[in-house]
């Protein structure tokens, strides 16, 4: 049954120029004040992305143009960042989107909670869904790094250790999928958009993505606090594996940050999936 809109079967009285003057300015102020309100959010919001594109870009990358190799192309230090990016961004989106129609107002996520499972077994299957998009959406990559450059500039890929690098994609698929779990039964869906940019525009530039970590050297502060950030472990494993002629992170360190990471996000985002499932 459809429900008739109010405003399109209501007449509307006709009002004077001055009395629809007042109103229009009536509407205005309040947006202009619920606007002031709200302006530090806002310039975060809007400052933050070209505040970190120009650290990246104008402060970090001049600073560690040495580290980056003369001989090595650009193309070559981006190609692991990129599929790294990419699984990040697409295993986390395929998650979250779902989830937020499922713990809507609609609670959708009960029929799946009629099925013969634990709660908790629920969140794991979208986290392996999620992993597994993820790691179909990288084939996409590859290939464009490879057609897309300049001449003499195509990226240098050589891969010694196979079960090595599916590893290491594996591992990297599954953090990035808890990590999405967790950001969507923690952060209310109306904020989440907004949300998700400014996380991901700040785990890319300061994700190892268009750089080494091993290059950083030379700012170490800088060096220091992208440890904090899951997705240069995701970039640094993928370089040792993919490209390691251009610097990486020492093995060991990359895979214990990825499997300690997955465990423990894991942990979290599967208890908060479900307390919200069973509230």
């Amino acid at each position: 049954m459809t429900t008739a809109n109010p405003l399109a079967t209501t007449p509307r009285p006709l009002s004077s120029p001055r009395a629809a003057w007042h109103a229009y300015r009536a509407l205005t102020t309040r947006d202009l004040h619920v606007l002031g309100r709200n302006l530090p959010a806002l310039l975060v919001q809007v400052g933050l992305q070209p505040l970190l594109f120009t650290f990246a870009f104008a402060y970090v990358m001049p600073s560690i143009g040495s580290g980056l190799g003369g001989a090595t192309s650009f193309s070559t230090i981006l190609l692991p960042g990129l599929i790294a990016s990419t699984l990040t961004l697409q295993s986390i989106m395929s998650v979250t989107g779902p989830l937020a129609a499922e713990l809507g107002p609609g609670r959708e996520i009960t029929d799946r909670a009629l099925a013969p499972l634990p709660v908790w077994a629920l969140g794991l299957q979208k986290i392996t869904s999620s992993a597994i998009f993820g790691l179909v959406s990288t084939l996409v990559v590859v290939p464009i790094v490879w057609l897309v450059h300049a001449p003499g500039n195509a990226p240098r890929a050589h891969i010694d250790n196979w079960p090595l690098l599916l590893t290491t994609l594996v591992l990297s698929a599954l953090l990035a999928s808890t990590l999405g779990l967790l950001l969507g039964t923690a952060v209310d869906a109306s904020a989440f958009g907004p949300l998700l940019g400014l996380l991901l525009a700040a785990a890319t530039m300061l994700g190892c993505v268009y750089y080494p970590w091993t290059a950083l050297q030379p700012i170490r502060w800088v060096q220091v606090l992208t440890l904090a950030n899951p997705l240069v472990y995701m970039s640094e494993g993928l370089r040792a594996n993919v490209t390691p002629s251009t610097g990486h992170m020492p093995t060991w360190a990359y895979l214990t940050a990825l499997t300690l990471g997955t465990a423990a996000l894991g942990y979290l985002a599967l208890r908060r999936f479900a307390r919200r499932v069973q509230t």
